[in-house]
């Protein structure tokens, strides 16, 4: 088996742990062993070995979910960020140095962002000297 076929193997059981996981049946199901586990307490005496037994479940699971779920948010977001790339490429009068701003350091996006809020900051003021001038038409 090749290293492709065990990466596409691991991108499908990812995918389809996360969509399970997110699932109300999912949710309900988790309930249910809880409540199982609860009311099993006094057939156990509530004893260490009890409580070990649903902390170590749950931080097995909790540990392996972060994995999956941190892979497919992973390729959930490389294809978003795709997508946007093209969206800005493709629209007129965009522009195309934004494309890789996930790539840029934390300077460099605080530079932009520091740009598009003055950008922003402008059209709002321009909004309100019209919404001003509309309002003194209608007086």
């Amino acid at each position: 088996m090749g290293s492709d076929h065990k990466a596409t193997m691991f991108i499908h059981f990812a995918r389809w742990t996360s969509a399970a996981a997110g699932r109300p049946r999912t949710f309900i199901t988790a309930c249910a062993i809880i409540v199982v586990w609860a009311f099993t307490g006094p057939l156990f005496g509530f004893s260490d070995t009890w409580q070990l037994v649903i902390n170590t479940g749950t931080t097995i699971i909790t540990f392996l979910m972060v994995f999956l779920i941190q892979n497919t948010q992973n390729r959930d977001t490389e294809a978003l960020q795709i997508k946007l790339d093209e969206l800005i490429r493709a629209a007129k009068g965009a522009r195309n140095e934004v494309i890789d701003l996930d790539e840029m350091d934390e300077h460099e996006l605080e530079g932009i962002r520091k740009e598009y809020l003055a950008l922003a900051d402008h059209a709002r003021q321009h909004i309100e000297a019209r919404v001003k001038h509309k309002r003194r038409r209608q007086q």
